[in-house]
């Protein structure tokens, strides 16, 4: 394996990586700041009050998106499994 080819390998596990946790991550951003909205304007600082809408949230995207997901980890996975012949030669 070359410098180069390791090179794209890491690279496209980082996208495919962060094309899997963006989903999330932008759902859990957006209810937090919905929630924090909230909290200042009635002044309620609850913690527990910005986690379970936040971890509802998630458990939500994870549940919809899901499949997509494991799909994409998979065919990540089936082409790294495909290339390893290659790699190690």
């Amino acid at each position: 394996m070359t410098e180069g080819e390791a090179v794209h390998l890491l690279a496209r596990g980082i996208f495919v990586a962060s094309e899997l946790l963006l989903p999330v991550l932008i759902v859990s951003l957006v209810v937090g700041v919905a929630i924090s909205l909230v909290q200042a304007a009635t002044q309620v600082q609850e913690m527990t009050l910005s986690f379970a809408p936040k971890l509802g949230a998630i458990v939500v995207v994870l549940l919809t998106m899901g499949p997509w997901m494991i799909g994409q980890l998979t065919d990540f996975t089936r082409e790294l499994f495909n290339l390893l012949p290659q790699l190690v030669r």
